[in-house]
């Protein structure tokens, strides 16, 4: 059995972690904050999210108010799973230059195939 070197091993691990948190870092200074949008086909309702989901900015026009809230909590709770695909889709792609595609599906970021209606007419970080 070979000898292991266990702190030259994680001296490695440790340089290469320090590499992909610079380049992280990097692009996202490049490329400003990630978020997923999302808005009814009216425009009515705005959804924004941060990866992983955290809502971050709603904005709910007076006649979206019109349709009653069941209608209305249903729309913004499909927006924001939208906005949350979208913005995992951008996290993916920011970071996929230096992360395994193993750990960022891991990380729950995937990439949404261009022909998905969910997929953004702009690319990030592409």
């Amino acid at each position: 059995m070979a000898d292991i070197d266990i702190d030259l091993t994680a001296a490695r691990i440790a340089e290469a972690a320090d590499r992909a948190e610079a380049d992280a870092s990097a692009r996202f200074a490049r490329s400003g904050p990630v978020v997923g949008k999302a808005s009814s086909s009216d425009s009515t309702i705005e959804v924004q999210v941060a990866p992983g989901g955290l809502l971050t900015g709603l904005t709910i026009h007076r006649s979206a108010l019109r349709q009653g809230s069941a209608v209305l909590a249903d729309q913004i709770f499909e927006l924001a799973q939208r906005a949350t695909r979208r913005a995992g889709d951008k996290m993916y792609h920011a970071l996929a230059p230096v992360l395994p595609a193993e750990q960022l599906g891991t990380l729950g970021y995937e990439p949404i195939p261009d022909d998905d209606p969910d997929a953004d007419t702009y690319s990030y970080g592409r």
